[in-house]
């Protein structure tokens, strides 16, 4: 699904001047925001922002102050796969 706004010429130029690349940050504010109301895992992060681990996905909530959703199960998964 592609999704378009529209934002004053002013407004969008400041932000590109500010971020760069408007749509890769838009995509990273939304991808944060649902992360954070758990909407998606840290495996959808890594998906939609194009990261090959998680611990890159991890990395880049914990830089912007995102704790990360690991409960009881995460860590049992965690375990066997170390065992392994």
């Amino acid at each position: 699904m592609q999704v378009v706004i529209t934002l004053p010429d002013e407004v969008a130029h400041e932000l590109k001047a500010k971020w760069g690349n408007l749509e890769q940050k838009l995509l990273e504010i939304l991808v944060i925001e649902a992360y954070r109301e758990g909407s998606i895992s840290t495996g959808k992060v890594r998906e939609l922002l194009g990261m090959e681990t998680r611990l890159e996905a991890d990395a880049f909530l914990k830089q912007r102050g995102i704790d990360l959703n690991y409960d009881k199960s995460d860590f049992e998964q965690d375990l066997l796969a170390i065992q392994k």
